[in-house]
């Protein structure tokens, strides 16, 4: 990556704002052989060469598929690359995504990222928390097994997803949390309040899901009336107006879009170019 190209905190690391959601390579509903395995393997390496050098994976993605393309398509990894995965979730035959929170399994599932993808460490692994309430004596458990395994250097940093403002502050007061991983885009900011803690404190907020799901409901992004005329005014894909619009909400934003399609990872990724003018960020903000 060229030195003058922005950088943003993830930890202790720093990385392009812009990175890549690994999720999508794999079948239909995250389950799976891709469709087209060549095609996955060029995009996980034209996104490194492209500057890439962050990428969100999981052991459960697949199950296992996602971190095996990986390792197939950029092992041995560049020094820059930070991998990222999480715990707390397991699919069982039929594809469902089912919790694996158990404190004594989260070790388990953290060596077998470090197995799949062939690293003794890993830069950063969240743990994901699939019980909605208040923290609680499990979390407190779930936190001491993820320290456990930073002590013993499987993992250099912590992250949590799927968390309330709530947990994030009462993690932060047994450990140092390098970012976390929750549902947000253009349309759906219920974690609001967990962003600005983050900006707060400079704990960097990775959003899943910026480019919404699907193209009708709640969480439709893509074909919603505001974001298709102001893509059509300033000249850029739908998709790269809402990309741009998440950067622009706060400094501490990284984004982790995926992409099945080397078309598609250039259509993201030319979205860190692109600078909104008040009008369309106003206009999006309003939504």
């Amino acid at each position: 990556m060229e030195p003058d190209v922005e950088r943003r905190g993830l930890g202790v690391f720093s990385v392009a704002p812009i990175g890549f959601g690994a999720m999508r390579l794999t079948g239909p509903n995250v389950f799976g052989p891709p469709r087209d395995r060549r095609e996955a393997i060029r995009v996980l390496r034209e996104a490194v060469e492209r500057g890439v050098n962050h990428i969100d994976t999981a052991q459960f993605y697949g199950p296992n598929i996602v971190n095996e393309l990986i390792r197939e398509a950029l092992h041995p990894y560049p020094r820059e690359l930070i991998l990222v995965s999480k715990v707390g979730a397991r699919r069982d035959a039929n594809g469902r995504v089912l919790a694996d929170d158990e404190p004594h399994r989260l070790r388990g599932a953290i060596e077998a990222n470090l197995r799949t993808l062939a690293v003794e460490a890993l830069p950063v692994v969240n743990l994901r928390l699939m019980r909605n309430g208040e923290p609680d004596a499990l979390f407190d458990d779930q936190l001491g097994a993820m320290i456990s395994a930073r002590d013993d250097g499987l993992i250099h940093s912590i992250g949590l997803s799927n968390i309330s403002r709530a947990h994030l502050l009462h993690a932060l007061q047994a450990t140092a949390i390098a970012c976390v991983q929750n549902l947000f885009h253009v349309t759906n900011r219920a974690s609001q309040p967990v962003l600005e803690e983050c900006t707060r404190r400079g704990i960097a907020f990775v959003p899943f899901g910026s480019l919404g799901f699907g193209a009708t409901g709640p969480d439709a992004v893509l074909r919603g009336r505001e974001v298709v005329e102001e893509s059509v005014r300033l000249g850029v894909t739908p998709a790269q107006l809402v990309l741009a619009w998440s950067l622009a909400v706060a400094p501490n934003m990284l984004l982790i879009p995926g992409a099945s399609t080397v078309d598609h990872l250039r259509e993201n990724l030319s979205a860190s170019a692109v600078r909104l003018d008040p009008e369309a960020f106003n206009r999006l903000s309003a939504m």
